[in-house]
């Protein structure tokens, strides 16, 4: 990436200077932090997330994707997109993350909260009532922040659902 970012966060009203813009998943910014986080994965679990992702899974009214800029510079990503098969506490329509994240050089400034903020609050507007996630044992800091913003563990799902390392969160919306 090369560029500097900002040294610091002004948090105004649970907002950063993060700019979120939608975008389609094949997007140029958004497959390198795809690649990014693909690489992340191989160190933490051995392989990259093999999870069947067609690009336009994403795309509305089914789902949204979006790259987080600070100061121009690509340095999160995160997309939701509507599961009609997961239905935590027997809500009807759960929109579920996926691809979330940010870069090693920009975190710990609040911007993983303001794209989960972001989703859950596109995925509301899209009319999902639940919004749902799969996460791994290895992200210790993901589970955190999940489960600090009013996330539970629910039964497993997806591609993971019997993997010993898989855990399932949902939060209604």
């Amino acid at each position: 990436m090369g560029n500097t970012l900002p040294e610091r966060v002004s948090e105004e009203r649970g907002r950063s200077d993060l700019r979120l813009v939608p975008v389609r998943f094949s997007d140029p910014d958004a497959r390198v932090l795809v690649e990014e986080v693909q690489d992340e994965y191989r160190i933490l679990y051995g392989t990259p997330d093999e999870t069947p992702l067609e690009a336009e899974i994403f795309d509305p009214p089914r789902g949204a994707f979006f790259v987080g800029y600070a100061e121009d510079v690509p340095v999160a990503m995160g997309g939701w997109r509507l599961r009609g098969d997961v239905h935590p506490w027997g809500r009807e329509t759960a929109a579920e993350v996926k691809r979330m994240y940010v870069a090693p050089a920009a975190r710990r400034r609040g911007y993983a909260r303001a794209v989960l903020r972001h989703l859950e609050e596109t995925a509301r507007q899209a009319g999902a009532d639940v919004m749902v996630l799969e996460t791994g044992t290895a992200q210790p800091d993901a589970i955190a922040m999940y489960e600090s913003s009013g996330y539970e563990l629910v039964e497993n799902f997806g591609y993971y659902a019997f993997s010993p390392s898989c855990r399932s969160f949902a939060k209604p919306l």
